[in-house]
C-alpha cells in the first residue's frame, strides 16, 4: 500500500498542478525527489554525542544514519581529520513521503510559538530547507531517554526548476507556509 501523501500527490496535486501550470506532460509537474535529514554535532562533545544522534535520527527517520567525518584537520576548530562531525539520512520514495506526512501533520505542529514556515528558505533552484532546533518536536522520541537536546537541518529535493513552482507544490502537499506580511 502507498503512502498517504503519494496518493495525495498523484490523485490531488498533479492534476491540479497540471492545468494550472499548463503542463504538456505529467513529467513535467514537479515532485519531491528525496528529503536529507542532518544533524552536525559539535566535535568538542563527548566520545558517544554522534552515535546518541544517529540513534535519535534513526528512530526519527527509520532508517539507519550514515556518521559523517571531517575531512582535513582545522586546529582553531579543534578538529581532526576523519572524526566524526555528524550523522545523516537520505529518504526516498515511500519512506519520504511517510516522513514528510508525520514533519507535517505531528512535529511542526508541536514547535512552540510555531506560526508557518518562512518562504525564503529556498536556494533558487527549488529546494527548500529548514532548520529544527529540537529533536523532541518528533513524537518518536522518548523525553527521558535524550541526553541533550540536537538540532537538525531539513532539506526537500524538488525537480522543480523554480522557486514558485516548489512552493505552490509544497503548499499542496500541505507544508505551513507563513503568510506575506
Amino acid at each position: 500500500m502507498k503512502a498517504r501523501l503519494y496518493q495525495k500527490y498523484m490523485n490531488e496535486v498533479v492534476p491540479a498542478l497540471k492545468e494550472k501550470r499548463k503542463y504538456g506532460n505529467v513529467h513535467q509537474v514537479p515532485r519531491i525527489e528525496k528529503i536529507v535529514v542532518n544533524m552536525g554535532v559539535s566535535a568538542s562533545l563527548e566520545k558517544g554525542a554522534v552515535d546518541d544522534a544517529a540513534k535519535d535520527l534513526s528512530m526519527i527517520t527509520g532508517r539507519k544514519a550514515v556518521i559523517s567525518k571531517s575531512r582535513k584537520s582545522i586546529a582553531n576548530f579543534k578538529l581532526r581529520e576523519n572524526q566524526p562531525i555528524g550523522c545523516r539520512v537520505t529518504l526516498r520514495r515511500d519512506v519520504m513521503y511517510e516522513f514528510f506526512d508525520r514533519l507535517v501533520a505531528a512535529a511542526l505542529p508541536r514547535i512552540r510559538d510555531f506560526r508557518g514556515l518562512s518562504v525564503r528558505s529556498f536556494d533558487g533552484r527549488g529546494n527548500y530547507s529548514l532548520g529544527v532546533a529540537d529533536q523532541t518536536v518528533f513524537p518518536e522520541i522518548e523525553l527521558d531517554k535524550i541526553k541533550r537536546q540536537q538540532g537538525m537541518d531539513i532539506t526537500i529535493v524538488t525537480s522543480a526548476q523554480t522557486d514558485d513552482e516548489a512552493l505552490e507544490l509544497l503548499k499542496m502537499m500541505g507544508m505551513p507556509f507563513a503568510e506575506a506580511k
